[in-house]
């Protein structure tokens, strides 16, 4: 069987997994409100030539702080228009946030492909960080004494 193929991706104004759980738990929260269907959309403005390779059994890996930190694995890719009428893709996601390993990653912009072979593994569960302030979480990561 062939490794999966990824997508990589800067996660904007969002400085730990927690925000983004919490802003995606909001954005659904509204579309629910909304009557819409609750399905997370992430737009983007090219549709990767390999999407048939991606959608259904790949992830959208999220660069959070400089390290690739989380994944959600991608439902499907689609083609939509943007606000002037161009041509955009929307990657649809499933709503888990898994937690990886943390993998250094520089900047870059839009996404990238990530092959399987090369994608940090999910987290091991176990880590106490959950119940522990978030400020405490952040300064022991920077004392190196959390991953």
């Amino acid at each position: 069987a062939t490794m999966a193929l990824h997508l990589v991706k800067l996660c904007v104004g969002t400085d730990s997994v927690a925000c983004l759980r919490a802003r995606q738990a909001a954005r659904l929260a509204g579309l629910r409100a909304a009557g819409e269907s609750a399905v997370l959309q992430h737009p983007t403005r090219h549709m990767p030539r390999r999407a048939d390779e991606i959608a259904g059994s790949g992830s959208l890996y999220w660069v959070i702080k400089g390290a690739i930190r989380a994944r959600q694995r991608i439902v499907a890719l689609e083609a939509v228009a943007g606000a002037s009428g161009d041509k955009r893709c929307a990657i649809l996601l499933d709503p888990a946030v898994v937690e990886t390993e943390h993998r250094r990653a520089r900047p870059f912009q839009g996404w990238r492909y990530l092959d399987g072979r090369d994608a940090p593994p999910d987290r091991a569960g176990g880590y106490p960080t959950a119940e522990m302030p978030a400020g405490m979480v952040a300064e022991l990561r920077e004392l190196g004494l959390l991953r």
